[in-house]
């Protein structure tokens, strides 16, 4: 599991290969990832956007900007955490995914952005 923590707010990360599936006549390597944020800072905070930087070896970086995630805008108090999944599919058998998220401070109303590490995308498991 990859974690980073940004201005009180731990994101963790672990992604699962899924298989191959078939889509417009394409092949695809299917990954679901699982997203973790915790609120360890002793404010309240939500969630407003999402940015995604996708790297296919197989293809050119896709960007991808949406609010929220899985359509809501999670509100965290102090302490509390917020888990969902989703899902990514590259032509090649590897690739990585990064990201951040645009939060707002709800007793400030302070905008600020909290970092989504970086994480690997394979069908295989990687030797060292």
């Amino acid at each position: 599991m990859i974690q980073q923590i940004t201005k009180g707010i731990k994101i963790s990360v672990k992604a699962k290969y899924n298989g191959v599936i078939e889509r417009n006549l394409n092949t695809f390597n299917a990954f679901s990832y699982f997203i973790t944020i915790e609120n360890e800072s002793n404010t309240v905070v939500q969630l407003l956007e999402r940015f995604w930087e996708i790297s296919d070896a197989l293809n050119d970086k896709e960007f991808v900007v949406g609010e929220g995630v899985v359509g809501q805008k999670p509100i965290l108090n102090p302490n509390e955490q917020y888990t969902y999944r989703s899902n990514c599919f590259l032509l090649g058998d590897t690739g990585s995914m990064k990201g951040t998220f645009k939060m707002i401070n709800k007793k400030t109303n302070s905008l600020f952005q909290v970092i989504i590490p970086t994480f690997q995308l394979t069908t295989t498991p990687l030797l060292n």
